[in-house]
């Protein structure tokens, strides 16, 4: 299993760095990966204002049908956390529908 979530790891992480306006850097331990998405803030989507983690999270959820954490409980609110501990297949559809939803932003 070890060498699978290497897989998943790095998969997440190298399509993450590829998103406009999404920065990764590689996780150390467990199964998450804590992206900052701060540069998205103030954009818009389909006219909603994305102002913080909570209202990236919630807007992902509702819109995209991504589940993810928001950073502010962490005190980190410029990041988002997504769990790796799934799918391949999940993994894959989850980033593909993130990536289109940062290209919906305006």
């Amino acid at each position: 299993m070890r060498v699978e979530y290497a897989k998943r790891r790095d998969y997440i992480v190298g399509r993450l760095r590829k998103i406009p306006g999404v920065a990764c850097g590689e996780p150390q331990g467990a199964f998450y990966v804590f992206p900052r998405v701060s540069a998205l803030y103030g954009k818009k989507h389909q006219g909603k204002p994305i102002t913080g983690s909570v209202v990236m999270a919630e807007t992902l959820l509702e819109r995209a049908h991504i589940a993810v954490v928001p950073g502010s409980g962490f005190g980190a609110d410029d990041y988002i956390r997504f769990s790796y501990a799934t799918s391949m297949e999940k993994i894959e559809k989850g980033i593909d529908r993130l990536d289109q939803f940062v290209k919906e932003l305006a």
